[in-house]
């Protein structure tokens, strides 16, 4: 068990017993983090706020579902992802049929980019794609989740979001292709 793990595992306990002053030492420790998180998704400082305290309600309603199998922040970071998400379906996300595209698939695995681009620009540039491909290169690059978990939290199959992927990459590469070129100059 890690030392976090250890120092907040008491903390965690009580929550599960509804100690309302053990939620709210909680909440602080976390929710700097996990509004990072809801705002990489939603966009909007406001909405994440509202995003990561409803993730939190639902944290606590289901803390006995917590079983120490994972360290508690990638559970809580679960939830605040599905719960971005969520509030994006609702503001009727639209995600795109697949073409026979995905089957002329490109390397997945290419990701080089100019050595002198930073990973700031390069975060930069993938927040302001297209919700579609921001989504699907935002878990698979920053989050690490794969094709199978992306496509069970957005709702859409796997070639759908290998193909958001592929055009996702598409552009983000020239994006920062067009950006080295303009900085040259």
């Amino acid at each position: 068990m890690s030392k976090t793990k250890q120092l907040h595992q008491p903390i965690i306990d009580q929550c599960k017993n509804n100690n309302a002053k053990a939620q709210m030492q909680l909440y602080n420790l976390y929710c700097q983090a996990m509004l990072n998180i809801a705002f990489r998704y939603v966009k909007d400082r406001f909405v994440a706020e509202e995003v990561m305290q409803e993730a939190f309600i639902k944290a606590f309603k289901y803390m006995d579902n917590y079983k120490n199998e994972v360290a508690f922040g990638a559970w809580l970071k679960r939830i605040v992802i599905n719960q971005s998400i969520d509030f994006l379906k609702k503001k009727k996300l639209e995600l795109v049929t697949i073409n026979e595209e995905v089957y002329q698939l490109d390397n997945e695995e290419d990701w080089t980019v100019d050595s002198d681009i930073c990973v700031d620009e390069i975060v930069e540039v993938i927040n302001n794609l297209k919700e579609k491909y921001r989504l699907v290169l935002t878990l698979y690059l920053l989050e690490g989740y794969d094709h199978q978990e992306i496509s069970s939290i957005l709702n859409i199959t796997e070639n759908t979001s290998r193909t958001h992927l592929l055009r996702g990459k598409k552009i983000l590469k020239e994006q920062l292709k067009n950006r080295s070129y303009a900085e040259g100059y």
